[in-house]
């Protein structure tokens, strides 16, 4: 019956923004925003063929979100699993794919572990983050391994212009406290932005875990489970009078979690202390005016210490360190030619664990890529097509590819097919992993997909709507193997999926909604066919409805998720559930803002990973200092 209201307020949501529609006034959101994640050059959101979702600055502030976690939950195509709220465990799923088969870029460089192959979301400070580019859909054919379900990419502040300060101070429920403080600026050739962040919380218990039956975390450990975060950033860049552009950037993370973990166990802990950074430099120029060379190098890293209560355990740092060569030809008007290639090494740095001591059968590999693009526009029609070729150490060449073609069926309405391959190479941990229950496997082959899609796109006066159906293949699929001791290739996967996306405004209203159906199965023949992929859910759906009353703006977010199996057995069910948030802010004068949000009002009890649980009703307060421009 729940399940049914939660429904029945998306439908809702979605009829009264529809009829509303057609008096709509002119303030649209601004659909002129430039992104560059799609193709790896700047094109504006309505021109790439691809389907992207844009998340700016404003959107974080005006959702008040706290994490990036909340901030991409509901998004179509993307599901999300959380091992026990704030600081925890966080995986992404995007259309479907494993959560190691997307790829994350900060600012451009390739991010996250290469242990594991994912990035840890929960650690990303959000008071650093600018604007997140998500493109759904392969992109190995421009970026190489991973790029499966879609690729994040998250932009740190940028600045520029006058100088201006900016601070945020809050706090709520479960003894959670927060705040920033940062200066941007630089005229009219130059810009930085320095900003710092800290975020601390006593948090929930994490997990209601069984040690019978070995479900979540095998114990049962009543007690909060507390995470503290420090992060920093900082960009400066400077525009030459010839027109040539040269910057550095960094964003470090420093995060410390308690989680319950039997430590009677031997390898298992329950306190981390990690550090995640992603730091690099940018020169573009152009040697002729239809030529645009950029050179970039980057560094990632992920370092973690684990603790039995309080006492040294283990430790594990990895980095990944990147090269881009790309050059840009504009050939004639409409049409872009792009060449590069890519270098990338990941290497295990240190690693030290007292109990339980494993060697990983490599601790760096190196991987060597070439991609070349094709962009084309002819009147009604836009046409895109890529092509890569990468070389890794350990599982020698793949060739990747993607085409793409639109057609203005009419002013307002484009259609769009595409089609592309992706290939992602297993991790250190999927081959080399060993504990006491667990081990990696060393004859892992790389996973390989191909992807149709289709879609419907449309700029109305009144807002902007999209619908993209698609199907994505994957061959070798790395999954945990039926005995739950290894790691194996499933022979065939198959997704298929339908996306909805839609906003409008209305007098002083705005709204959006957004809406995933798909069904991630194993198409191996035996047993297992039809089973449900783990931790994916076939049904989700977001909307958002705000207003501005004068100095005053009120808001609220629906999320809605139907059930899913945490197992690839499909024998743990993970009920649905519907949660709502409300929110207001009051300016209090052109550089003040106080805002107020409940969250979780009506106290929903959910889970997104089995025995994990996720925090109930709260209330924050916040107060904001950004001076106008």
């Amino acid at each position: 019956m729940k399940h049914r209201i939660a429904a029945g307020a998306l439908a809702l949501a979605f009829v009264n923004a529809v009829a509303l529609s057609a008096r709509a006034d002119d303030g649209t959101p601004n659909l002129d925003a430039v992104i560059v994640t799609a193709t790896r050059t700047a094109q504006t959101v309505d021109e790439t063929l691809a389907s992207v979702t844009v998340i700016t600055r404003k959107d974080i502030e005006r959702t008040q979100a706290r994490s990036v976690e909340e901030l991409l939950r509901g998004v179509e195509g993307i599901s999300i699993s959380n091992s026990g709220g704030p600081g925890k465990l966080t995986s992404v799923f995007m259309r479907g794919a494993s959560s190691n088969q997307v790829l994350v870029l900060v600012d451009g460089i390739k991010a996250g572990s290469p242990t594991t192959g994912m990035m840890a979301f929960q650690d990303l400070p959000i008071d650093q983050i600018d604007r997140i580019e998500i493109v759904r859909g392969p992109r190995s054919s421009l970026y190489g391994s991973e790029a499966v379900g879609g690729v994040i990419q998250i932009f740190t502040k940028r600045g520029g212009g006058p100088t201006t300060p900016s601070f945020s101070v809050g706090g709520g429920t479960f003894r959670t406290g927060y705040g920033s403080a940062g200066v941007s600026g630089g005229g009219d050739h130059a810009w930085f932005n320095v900003s710092a962040s800290g975020y601390s919380t006593a948090g929930i218990d994490a997990c209601s875990g069984n040690p019978v039956t070995f479900q979540g975390c095998a114990v049962i450990e009543p007690d909060r489970d507390g995470y503290r975060n420090a992060g920093a950033s900082m960009r400066f860049g400077y525009r030459f009078d010839g027109g040539a552009e040269a910057e550095v950037h960094a964003l470090r993370a420093q995060g410390h979690t308690k989680y319950d973990g039997d430590v009677t166990v031997p390898g298992v802990t329950n306190e981390s202390q990690v550090v995640n950074e992603a730091y690099g430099a940018d020169l573009r120029f152009a040697p002729v005016e239809a030529w645009r060379i950029t050179a970039a190098a980057g560094r990632s890293v992920d370092r973690s210490q684990n603790y039995k209560n309080a006492i040294y355990d283990s430790r594990l740092d990895t980095q990944r360190d990147t090269f881009t060569l790309q050059n840009d030809v504009a050939v004639a008007k409409g049409q872009l030619a792009t060449l590069g290639a890519d270098y990338q090494q990941d290497r295990i740095v240190m690693q030290d664990a007292v109990t339980y001591p494993f060697t990983y059968g490599r601790n760096a590999r190196g991987n060597r890529g070439l991609f070349a693009q094709y962009q084309l526009g002819l009147g009604a029609q836009d046409l895109q097509a890529s092509a890569r070729h990468d070389d890794n150490d350990q599982f020698g060449g793949h060739n990747t590819g993607a085409v793409a073609w639109g057609y203005a069926l009419a002013k307002d309405v484009r259609a769009v097919v595409s089609y592309g391959t992706a290939f992602k190479a297993p991790t250190f941990n999927d081959l080399y992993y060993q504990d006491a229950f667990f081990s990696g496997n060393p004859d892992l082959q790389p996973e390989r997909s191909r992807t149709t899609e289709v879609g419907l796109r449309g700029l109305p006066g009144w807002g902007r709507w999209s619908v993209n159906a698609y199907q994505t293949e994957i061959r070798d699929l790395i999954v945990i193997d039926s005995s739950y001791t290894s790691m194996a290739n499933l022979d065939q996967a198959r997704i298929r999926g339908l996306e909805f996306a839609f906003s409008t405004r209305v007098d002083e209203w705005e709204y959006t909604v957004q809406a995933t159906a798909m069904r991630p199965e194993d198409t191996t023949p035996g047993a297992t066919y039809g089973y449900i992929l783990p931790r994916r859910a076939q049904r989700s759906g977001r909307v958002d409805a705000d207003r501005r009353i004068g100095a005053y703006r009120v808001g609220m977010s629906i999320y809605g998720e139907g059930r899913k199996f945490d197992d690839a057995a499909n024998t743990t069910v993970l009920a649905g559930y519907g949660l709502v948030d409300l929110r207001a802010e009051a300016e209090l004068d052109k550089s003040w803002r106080l805002q107020a949000k409940a969250a979780n009002v009506l106290d929903k009890h959910y889970e997104t990973a089995a025995c994990f649980n996720q925090p109930g009703r709260a209330f924050y307060l916040t107060l904001r200092y950004q001076p106008r421009r």
